[in-house]
């Protein structure tokens, strides 16, 4: 295994971490208790980000910039469907 391959098994091990957490958060009973999973969740979040930039960093993740008449016409597909 490489070390690309880790990277991406960490990340999406902590993007399920985040699934839980949030799930948690939500369904908790307690005030106590959905402050424990939000900040659980903060933390994840924030680790999950470092992950993909260093990630992004290496070229391992790459992203495409959407243009701006990609953007409109999601803009308009999703305004039409609200009407």
């Amino acid at each position: 295994m490489d070390d690309r391959q880790i990277m991406e098994n960490i990340l999406l091990t902590t993007k399920g971490a985040c699934d839980l957490y949030l799930h948690g958060s939500i369904e908790s009973a307690t005030g106590n208790v959905h402050q424990v999973f939000t900040t659980a969740l903060n933390n994840t979040l924030t680790m999950q980000d470092e992950i993909y930039k260093q990630m992004a960093a290496k070229g391992w993740y790459p992203s495409e910039q959407a243009t701006q008449q990609q953007i409109t016409q999601v803009r308009q597909k999703y305004a039409s469907a609200q009407m």
